[in-house]
């Protein structure tokens, strides 16, 4: 389904070289790398981070203003799509995502001048808050900015394998900014880097912006909107065409229901929810884990490439939606096979000695908070916690009204406690210790054997949950972009991109730990993502048409 065409342009835009086709490519997907390298520095440095800026603030205060400052960057982003779509399509393309990367580069640069919050007390906090906020509005400008720059430059059958390029930029800006630290860390002892040494990835933002805008700035307006502003077609309202017209809201609505909602979830599941499954449930090291996810990456980033060419000669719509059946059928059959591989001890101690948690279900809350006003205090939610936080599997039972919940390791039976009670203090530890002596007597293991770990197994299932991400994520720049007109395309495919990323996929990891919290089960978070991937698999496939014969040209 397209919006309405309009008239076609009266004179033929001019024909890029191939020199010229290059440079549009490089110069908007080196931005955008750079963008998502400043994004991912917050979650790679949390620990010096928390350390330098919330440090004397009391714990309640501290967790709200950690989760603001890194959870806010994902729940802004469809506001910077709506400020910065809106400018892009009234202004211009160039224009705008020059502004975003600036707003990008400034801002996390500033991080490494930030002084802490022993100089200078909450305003620290407050203003590595409002840098954040920023991030989210920049990166929500961005996207749709050069995948739409791109697009506009691509020739006609060829638009997909050109904007799969925007589509690797997030993959790249992960691994620019784990190496840049890396290699900080390694020039310098841990004392020192914890110091200061942690501000230096940070700073290296001042070099990637002046060198982002240099770039930029050699690069011309996209030619359809320049051919559209000189026959005086621009919108005048783009967020009033383009959420008050009931026809084009419509297609914002598939847009997001039948594309970005199912490709964000497979995108996160596969590249982020997998390396949280290895390390905090399987509990594989941390350094193996990053190094087979890194793996993986490495191996599949050129299949964006691969079916973005590959959805200009069949199809956007049905890579996308081979994408989200693939997830759908095999999620728990691979995330099953993770834990062959990865952690067979856990395996086999399941089937020898299950674990049950015997509670009062009136005690047992959804442990999901994304606002961190609650607090799990219960005996029930202590007990369900404490699995969960061990990685181990359980099943529930229900017990007397009032009773503490207990948990049956095999034979042996642990009783939890309430952590609200006077002598929680004392009991905790008791119970801590308890239930660790009966889950290890019972082979339940603390962490993964790196001897049993069969890591080219692990590495292949991760490099197939990746190559599910390039299908689903290599042809959707190219889709989103042929939906929309011209004059309000900008503002109409941000939106719905980045509430689908920035919402749905963001809080997979949150949604999927209070699923499995709640069930015991360690592969039922997985029916999230399966879930909203199957949705967008129904709606996509019985509502959207493909979109790889439109020509944009036309579509203004």
């Amino acid at each position: 389904m397209t919006a309405a065409s309009g008239a076609e342009l009266r004179t033929p835009l001019r024909t890029l070289s191939k020199g010229e086709e290059r440079k549009v490519i490089f110069a908007s997907s080196l931005g955008t790398v750079f963008e998502w390298y400043d994004f991912y520095l917050y979650g790679a440095l949390t620990a010096a981070i928390a350390k330098n800026f919330f440090s004397g603030v009391n714990p309640t205060a501290a967790f709200i203003f950690t989760l603001l400052a890194f959870a806010a960057g994902f729940f802004v982003r469809p506001f910077g799509a709506l400020v910065f779509g809106r400018l892009g399509d009234l202004v211009g393309r160039k224009y705008t995502f020059l502004v975003t990367i600036v707003i990008m580069g400034v801002s996390t640069s500033a991080v490494g001048f930030l002084p802490g919050y022993e100089s200078i007390g909450i305003a620290a906090p407050v203003i590595l808050i409002a840098l954040r906020l920023l991030q989210g509005l920049a990166l929500g400008g961005e996207y749709g900015g050069a995948a739409t720059y791109v697009a506009e430059h691509a020739p006609q059958g060829r638009r997909g394998f050109y904007t799969a390029w925007i589509q690797t930029t997030a993959t790249l800006g992960l691994f620019l900014s784990l190496i840049v630290i890396l290699a900080c860390r390694m020039s310098m002892d841990t004392a020192t880097f914890d110091a200061w040494g942690w501000r230096i990835p940070f700073m290296v933002s001042i070099i990637l912006l002046i060198v982002s805008i240099w770039i930029r700035l050699q690069l011309s307006e996209s030619p359809l909107f320049q051919q559209m502003k000189a026959e005086g077609k621009t919108s005048k309202a783009p967020l009033t065409e383009a959420f008050a017209n009931g026809r084009n809201l419509k297609i914002v609505a598939l847009a997001l229901f039948g594309l970005t909602m199912g490709q964000a979830v497979v995108w996160y599941c596969g590249q982020f929810y997998s390396l949280l499954f290895l390390t905090a449930t399987l509990k594989v090291d941390p350094q193996t884990a990053n190094l087979l996810v890194a793996g993986a990456l490495l191996v599949a980033t050129p299949f964006f490439l691969v079916f973005g060419a590959l959805s200009d000669r069949i199809g956007r719509k049905p890579i996308i939606m081979a994408g989200c059946l693939l997830a759908v059928l095999t999620y728990f059959p691979l995330f099953q096979a993770l834990t062959h591989y990865a952690n067979p001890a856990l395996e086999a101690a399941q089937a020898s000695s299950p674990v049950t948690v015997i509670a009062d279900p009136a005690e047992c809350s959804v442990q999901f908070n994304p606002a961190g006003t609650s607090k799990f205090t219960t005996s029930c939610d202590i007990a369900k916690a404490a699995l969960v936080k061990a990685g181990v599997p359980y099943s529930n039972q229900a017990g007397p009204a009032g009773s503490k919940a207990e948990i049956d390791v095999g034979s042996t039976r642990i009783t939890a406690y309430d952590a609200t009670a006077a002598d929680a203090a004392t009991v905790g530890p008791v119970f801590t210790k308890s239930l660790a002596d009966a889950l290890k007597t019972a082979g339940y293991p603390a962490s993964a054997d790196p001897a049993q770990i069969n890591h080219f197994m692990v590495w292949l299932i991760l490099f197939v949950l990746v190559i599910y991400v390039t299908m689903v994520y290599g042809p959707i720049a190219a889709m989103l972009v042929e939906l929309f007109p011209t004059r309000i395309r900008y503002t109409s495919m941000s939106l719905p991109y980045h509430i689908g990323n920035g919402w749905f996929g963001g809080t997979l990891p949150a949604i999927a730990f209070a699923i499995v919290a709640g069930t015991g089960n360690i592969y039922s978070g997985l029916w999230y993502p399966i879930i909203i991937a199957g949705i967008t698999l129904v709606i996509g496939t019985l509502f959207l048409k493909d979109t790889r014969h439109i020509d944009i040209q036309k579509n203004n």
